[in-house]
């Protein structure tokens, strides 16, 4: 029986099936081979070898496409990608990773340029281990990097540590020795093209063996890198962008706030001139200051002492009306009465305390009048112990200074309004004072008639002090001042400003500065001496003032002047020249000047303290300082007279030593209690 050869036929549908399974090359090899086994004839064995080797082109270019697709939709990611494009970290995270994914090799990473430094640094990692490599720098033309980035063009080595093209460098070598690698490509990553185009950095696929690179890798490689470019580009301006809008919304801020801190200012000098315009008084300046700026405003004459306060700083008093520029922490009267009331042995302590907060309020003065000089330097309000000082200016004459707390900062515009509340301040001080003068010219006709001519017409007088706004049958203490001749012109100037503000008058009269000013419930010793402190200040110069009153009345008045002009001649002779007192503190000069003849009122303040000691204890303490004086001071004679012993005798001098203070028994001291004595027994003690 004669042998049929096999058909082509089975192998041929073989080919097919195999084709369109995706099968291997290997399998679809094996067709043919299958044929020849199964003696397929020569002709038939041809065309499936034929068939088989179309099948395996078709599979090849199948195969191509099939990359060539999954290439395409790589690259369509990453243009979406940038398409939505958020963080720049995350794109570049991408690209290389999808790089390391489509190369099928161990790593892959991406370098950019540094400006500044004048090289490349590894931006982004995928697959990498090392932390050596991954924070590796390259120099341009160092290693293959190095290279690319110089050069703009791709380069591959299939083994970069035999490679003899590129520079090596021992930092470089060591990082790739690190991290294991033997095949690398890179290609740059270029912004613009031709011959124009910058390098920015460049992308890189490398493998841990060796490898060589087909030029559809190479190409796939670079359009990831086209990418990336676009991706760094499209970040860049982006951020450029925002770094704009910022700088625009910065500028419109500005713009914004300039604008209401200039509307704001117009309001605010609005508000100050119309202040100013209806007459305000400059505690009415003061609040409006501490409103706009939100704090806390004092005035202070030019001495440092406050004329008015917003709040607790500056000691502008509780009634809202302005203090004279005298006024302390409660004002320099106020101040003196306290020291005045603590005069005592028993009340020594108080004495020194309220002395202390004399002595504090004038170096809390001096102290603004330093910062005022500084802030007339600089032109400028200034900061000085947590406040804002201003100085209040009329040409180069120091007016006082707007006082600010509680705004440790104060910006440019708040600054300015502040500064520019100090020219109003000056405005209303000059003409406030100005006012003063002219007022205080008429005033004083007043007082020379009052004190030259008191009963020609003393219902005209007072007629007269009441259209001027000065109530003569009103209780009034009469100040007499006297400075140096040099300095009488400014004594008067200073009077006028004491008194500002408080109600009072004065004139030069036979050439001392008269005062007339309202009773503030002291006593004309305790205004002498605020008065004589505060002219001194004003003046330059010491100055000694005299009290008397309360008188009220034309003749009064007259009578007051009187005793003022002859205490303040005492004073003089008694050396007690720039200071201040009435005649009823000279002692039994005082009684002799005075025109009441106060008998009874020097003997209690000569010998009071013993007066009401005996008066509580019973003991008999005047009684043995009068046997003291009329025994010449022999204690043997005094305890017979007496009829104690001579040890109780010394006991009783150490009680009145106590009580009257270690001076009792100098030539002065012990002339003035004998006299007081004396008085004493006169009048029935």
């Amino acid at each position: 029986m004669s042998h049929r050869p096999t058909s082509a036929a089975p192998h041929l549908r073989r080919l097919v099936e195999l084709l369109a399974a995706g099968a291997p090359a290997e399998e679809l090899g094996a067709v043919a081979a299958e044929a020849r086994r199964a003696g397929v004839d020569t002709p038939d064995l041809a065309e499936v070898e034929g068939a088989t080797e179309a099948a395996l082109r078709v599979r090849n270019t199948l195969r191509q496409h099939r990359r060539r697709e999954t290439e395409l939709t790589a690259l369509f990611d990453t243009a979406g990608d940038l398409a939505a494009l958020r963080d720049l970290d995350a794109v570049l995270r991408s690209i290389v990773r999808r790089a390391r994914m489509l190369l099928g090799t161990d790593t892959a990473y991406l370098t950019l340029a540094d400006e500044e430094a004048g090289d490349t640094y590894m931006r982004v990692t995928d697959g990498s281990v090392s932390e050596l490599f991954q924070n590796l720098r390259l120099q341009l033309g160092e290693g293959l990097g190095g290279l690319v980035a110089q050069t703009a063009r791709p380069y591959a080595s299939p083994d970069y540590r035999t490679d003899g093209r590129f520079l090596h460098t021992g930092s470089i070598d060591a990082g790739v020795l690190d991290e294991g690698l033997v095949a690398i490509l890179g290609v740059p990553l270029l912004l613009g093209s031709g011959s124009g185009g910058q390098v920015i950095g460049a992308l890189f696929a490398a493998d841990r063996t060796p490898r060589t690179f087909a030029p559809e890798e190479v190409a796939l490689l670079c359009s990831l890198a086209d990418h990336a470019a676009i991706a760094i580009d499209t970040a860049r301006t982006m951020a450029d962008a925002r770094l704009a809008l910022a700088e625009l919304a910065e500028a419109n801020a500005v713009i914004r706030e300039h604008s209401a801190a200039m509307q704001r200012a117009a309001e605010s000098h609005d508000r100050l001139t119309d202040l100013v315009l209806r007459g305000g008084d400059v505690s009415d300046v003061a609040a409006a200051v501490a409103g706009l700026l939100k704090g806390e405003v004092a005035v202070h004459d030019g001495a440092g002492w406050p004329l008015t306060s917003t709040g607790e700083h500056g000691g502008g008093g509780t009634d809202g009306r302005e203090h004279p520029a005298g006024a302390e922490e409660t004002t320099a009267v106020e101040g003196a009465a306290r020291v005045e009331k603590a005069v005592g042995a028993e009340e020594t302590a108080g004495a020194e305390k309220a002395a202390g907060v004399e002595t504090a309020g004038a170096e809390e003065a001096a102290a603004l009048v330093a910062a005022a000089e500084s802030s007339r330097a600089t032109a400028h309000a200034v900061f000085r112990d947590g406040r804002w000082v201003c100085a209040v200016l009329a040409g180069q004459e120091l007016l006082g200074c707007l006082v600010l707390y509680g705004r440790p900062e104060l910006d440019d515009p708040d600054r300015r309004l502040f500064e520019r509340s100090s020219v109003v301040t000056s405005l209303l001080l000059l003409l406030r004072r100005s006012v003063a003068e002219t007022e205080n010219r008429v005033r004083g006709d007043l007082i020379t008639d009052l004190l030259t001519a008191p009963d020609r017409d003393p219902a005209g007088l007072v007629a007269r002090g009441r259209r001027l706004g000065i109530d003569l049958d009103r209780p009034h203490f009469l100040l007499v001042a006297r400075a140096g001749d040099a300095a009488r012109e400014r004594l008067a100037d200073a009077a006028v400003q004491y008194l500002f503000g408080c109600g009072g008058v004065s004139a030069v009269h036979e050439g001392a500065a008269v005062l007339l000013l309202p009773c503030d419930g002291t006593g004309p010793g305790t205004a002498a001496r605020a008065a004589a402190g505060q002219l001194g200040r004003l003046a330059g110069v010491p100055v000694t003032v005299a009290g008397a009153g309360p008188a009220a009345g034309p003749r009064a008045i007259a009578d007051a002047h009187a005793e003022g002009v002859r205490c303040l001649r005492a004073m003089h002779v008694l050396g007690r020249d720039g200071g201040g007192a009435c005649a009823a503190e000279l002692g039994f000069v005082g009684v002799l000047l005075g025109d009441d003849h106060d008998v009874d009122g020097f003997v209690a303040a000569t010998l009071g303290p013993l007066l009401e000691y005996d008066a509580q204890r019973g003991t008999q303490l005047v009684r043995t300082l009068r046997a003291y004086f009329g025994c010449g001071g022999s204690l043997t004679r005094a305890k017979e007279e007496l009829h104690v012993h001579v040890n109780t005798v010394v006991q009783r001098l150490d009680r009145i030593h106590a009580l009257l203070g270690p001076g009792w028994n100098t030539p002065e001291q012990t002339l003035e209690l004998q006299l007081a004595l004396r008085l004493h027994l006169l009048s029935g003690g």
